[in-house]
């Protein structure tokens, strides 16, 4: 799969306050869901978790699929969650600003529907690590089939600080919702296929062998086509429609043979 992109401009200092501009709103929108997240743990204690969560294979269950990416069970459970959302939620945000906003309501339902089909009936499913394990299979899978430089430094940005999320997607450890991670991630590498034209490809310089290349191609055709003849200026006329009155018209009958 090839990309093209074009030549590397100036770094000029509206493209610096640009790009720091885009990481600072992907931060504060991480930022504020976290914040979302601990108001909504604080408030906990005032209902009843149960019907909110994902219940597998029951009707009512479906609700959660909306809902329990909200709850946590634990502080221990959100400070988890919290810091991978803000880490990954402004990588995926500053680089894939289009990508990430159209790929979320995908790895939300995503990692539901993971948790509803997959988990056991009777359990319950809650926690953003869906949504944590979408955005990281989202990073990886932007960066290897854009594969131009800023997503590849992404992607192994992302793999340094989670790379252990690609084993957390099997079951492991009792208690935890591997079912909703393996649905995140599915949702994440499907996003990461459908929104992969979403955000422009940077500019970038091309090296020198890429140009020795190219004028070499150009020459090479140049060449080629000196061996061909050129196209003829004018075509000459073969034959024309009789004129009415013309005797070079007839046709002249031959006797038949005796």
């Amino acid at each position: 799969m090839h990309l093209p992109s074009p030549e590397f401009p100036a770094d000029s200092p509206a493209q610096r306050a640009h790009d720091r501009g885009r990481l600072l709103r992907a931060f504060n929108l991480s930022f504020a869901f976290v914040l979302l997240l601990g108001l909504v743990f604080l408030a906990q204690p005032a209902f009843e978790l149960g019907p909110w969560t994902v219940q597998p294979h029951a009707w009512a269950g479906l609700v959660g699929v909306l809902t329990a990416p909200l709850l946590h069970g634990s502080l221990e459970h959100w400070a988890a969650n919290a810091i991978s959302l803000l880490l990954l939620g402004t990588l995926a945000g500053s680089v894939y600003p289009r990508a990430t906003l159209r790929a979320l309501p995908l790895l939300w339902l995503g990692s539901g529907l993971g948790a509803w089909l997959l988990g056991e009936a009777g359990s319950h499913h809650l926690g953003a690590s869906g949504l944590t394990h979408g955005l990281m299979f989202l990073v990886l899978g932007l960066g290897l089939l854009r594969r131009d430089r800023p997503s590849v430094a992404a992607a192994m940005i992302a793999f340094f600080l989670y790379g252990g999320m690609l084993l957390t997607v099997l079951p492991r450890e009792a208690g935890v919702s591997w079912q909703a991670h393996l649905g995140g991630a599915a949702a994440g590498v499907v996003a990461a296929w459908l929104f992969r034209r979403s955000d422009p490809l940077p500019p970038r310089r091309k090296y020198s062998w890429e140009i020795e290349e190219e004028l070499a191609a150009q020459a090479a055709l140049e060449e080629h086509d000196t061996l061909e003849p050129r196209r003829p200026a004018e075509v000459p006329v073969l034959w024309n429609r009789p004129v009415p009155g013309d005797e070079r018209g007839v046709v002249l009958r031959f006797r038949p043979p005796h």
